[in-house]
């Protein structure tokens, strides 16, 4: 599928902060059908098991693609909202050291509430993990006193990706 743009990350976040050591420092990408991509790797810190990537580790990625597949949906990075509920199913083991994809797609957008469906994948398209995430609707100021979007999320990286295996 093919991509349209790339996503802002932040400085510290354990999914998508380029500054965080120990975090993902997953990039992410609208895509033509209004949802949004990760292509990622897990490292050996991630894990729970030997060869497996801890479960909290999977559901934040899953939390993270929640309120990304509103910005993919809606072309735009300045709503955003706090998790009230998340239910994930874990599919099979999700490995470290390997490459993976996750997807987020909005499916229930309100005025107070939204809702995204998010996987993780193989570059197979195998479904390692999903979710269904449900947030509200908030102002940033209201999340987090004092910190402007801008500030926090400083880096928009240049798109250099056309296309991603995105199952449809």
């Amino acid at each position: 599928m093919k991509v349209i743009g790339q996503q802002r990350n932040s400085r510290m976040c354990v999914i998508c902060g380029l500054d965080n050591q120990f975090g993902v420092r997953a990039p992410f990408y609208n895509m033509t059908d209004g949802s949004v991509a990760s292509p990622f790797r897990y490292r050996t810190w991630h894990q729970s098991y030997p060869g497996r990537v801890h479960g909290g580790m999977i559901t934040a990625m899953l939390d993270e693609m929640g309120l990304r597949g509103l910005w993919a949906a809606k072309n735009d990075d300045a709503e955003f909202g706090v998790t009230i509920s998340l239910e994930t199913r874990y599919r099979k083991p999700v490995p470290y050291d390997a490459d993976l994809l996750a997807t987020g797609k909005l499916i229930e957008d309100r005025s107070r509430l939204f809702a995204v469906q998010a996987r993780i994948l193989t570059m197979d398209g195998e479904v390692l993990a999903e979710g269904i995430i449900r947030y509200l609707h908030l102002p940033v100021n209201q999340i987090a006193a004092g910190t402007t979007v801008h500030e926090e999320m400083p880096y928009s990286p240049e798109c250099k990706i056309a296309e991603l295996p995105v199952p449809e």
